[in-house]
């Protein structure tokens, strides 16, 4: 990158284009878990119109990562790669809101459950391949704006804000879809308010992201850059490189520690109401805030960190220390004594720190280990591992969830939180194994300071 361009992504507008990168993420995240802190309704389908179950929840859920594993995020991070972020990217944002909209359809069509639950998943489907491209874009476009900067704390941010879109769900649906008395069914329209309202959110992130998308055309054009990331024969992209990607074992590590770590957060918050709710006797509504603290965590947490990453480094040591907080967390739902809502508090303050520390030193640790000619593709195949584990953990915690409650045992709270005590000692592994390797590669620099003096 030549200085004329360096000067250009030096001045503030790389901080407005971060603003408006992170507005299609926050409504995606939003729709991403607009039901998380109601799913216990699933667990009563003859009070719910719509006729689903914990199963069916579960699988609705799983639709986010099908595309995703199928081979989509890979195909399409190649593609983001040849063709540059602005023409990807605008046919995936595109997507994530035409899946979201196809949902609201399902969901409020009035088709048997059965059909209503094949709309809602292709929707979900199309939804989740568009959202995971969509934020590889975002995350890319972060590390060509502040490359050699704040590249840490402009990735924590993006996150943090990104984040209170989840917050706002968990807050917010459970006053969209009020509790009623027991015995009274929920209508179609009252069971899809969250969905139409995530619908809203995202058509306003897809008016922003042209928005940015005019900006960085501009400026590319300024600096005499282009979008893609080739600049001779030689860095142009090739489809042989996605195998050089897959033989570093560095990135093999760092992908692998984040499907089993965001696992067992994220497919966590999926369920957080069927878990929280009957492991401390609350109500919805306190359960809701139990669990927003995990986004409000981060958008506190996550900069701090991203300056902490930038200006001391040993990242790897962080992702350690947000495995093994992750760890206790999930320990103190599976064994904390029942009906005490301390511990689920507890629980999600060390969420909340381990959600904020591992990522802040994750993703900016990717563009060390491999060049930026595939950096697109490098993010993309992260999110593929990613959500080959979501898809698998969110359907075992639905299908745990519904045979506990046919069998009425009450016990499934327990054993899906001992599925996820699994899924964090496996994170702790990786990321321990990490730490040892980056201590044998210093030439990585995995645990230098980002920002450059």
């Amino acid at each position: 990158m030549d200085r004329a361009h360096k000067t250009i992504l030096g001045s503030k507008a790389a901080w407005i284009a971060l603003a408006l990168l992170v507005v299609p993420m926050f409504g995606s995240y939003f729709f991403d878990d607009m039901f998380s802190s109601v799913s216990y309704l699933f667990e009563h389908p003859e009070f719910l119109k719509l006729g689903w179950n914990s199963a069916d929840y579960g699988f609705y859920t799983s639709g986010y990562s099908t595309l995703c594993v199928f081979g989509g995020l890979i195909v399409c991070g190649m593609l983001l790669d040849k063709w540059g972020v602005r023409i990807t990217g605008t046919i995936f944002v595109g997507m994530m809101v035409g899946g979201a909209a196809l949902v609201a359809w399902a969901i409020t069509s009035g088709m048997a459950p059965s059909k209503s639950l094949s709309a809602a998943y292709a929707g979900c489907m199309l939804f989740g391949l568009g959202s995971e491209i969509a934020g590889v874009g975002v995350t890319r476009s972060i590390a060509k704006w502040f490359k050699g900067r704040e590249m840490a704390l402009a990735m924590g941010l993006q996150l943090a804000i990104a984040r209170l879109g989840t917050a706002f769900a968990l807050i917010l649906s459970p006053r969209l879809v009020a509790a009623k008395a027991a015995g009274e069914t929920y209508t179609l329209a009252e069971t899809a308010r969250p969905a139409f309202f995530g619908l809203m959110l995202l058509l306003v992130g897809a008016v922003v992201w042209a928005v940015f998308i005019a900006m960085d055309a501009r400026f590319d054009r300024a600096a005499g850059t282009s979008d893609r990331t080739a600049t001779s024969k030689e860095d142009a992209f090739h489809f042989s490189d996605v195998l050089k990607v897959l033989g570093n074992k560095h990135f093999l590590m760092i992908a692998l520690l984040c499907v089993f770590f965001y696992s067992s957060i994220i497919s966590f918050k999926k369920f957080a109401g069927a878990i929280l709710i009957p492991r401390f006797d609350i109500p919805a509504e306190t359960a809701s805030w139990m669990v927003s603290m995990l986004p409000f965590a981060t958008v506190i947490f996550a900069p701090l960190f991203g300056i902490m990453v930038d200006r001391i480094g040993h990242g790897t040591r962080w992702m350690l220390l947000g495995s093994v907080l992750a760890l206790a967390a999930h320990l103190l739902l599976s064994f904390a004594p029942q009906g005490v809502p301390f511990w689920g508090y507890l629980a999600m303050v060390f969420l909340g720190f381990g959600y904020s520390l591992v990522p802040a030193a994750m993703w900016p640790s990717v563009p060390k280990i491999v060049p930026d000619k595939v950096l697109g593709t490098a993010y993309s195949l992260i999110y593929w591992i990613q959500n080959l584990g979501l898809m698998l953990f969110k359907m075992l915690a639905g299908l745990i969830l519904g045979k506990a409650a046919a069998k009425a045992a009450g016990s499934g709270p327990v054993r899906v939180e001992l599925m996820f005590v699994g899924v964090c000692l496996a994170a702790l592994l990786l990321s321990w194994m990490l730490r040892g390797s980056s201590a044998r590669h210093p030439e990585l620099q995995l645990d230098e300071p980002n920002k450059k003096k």
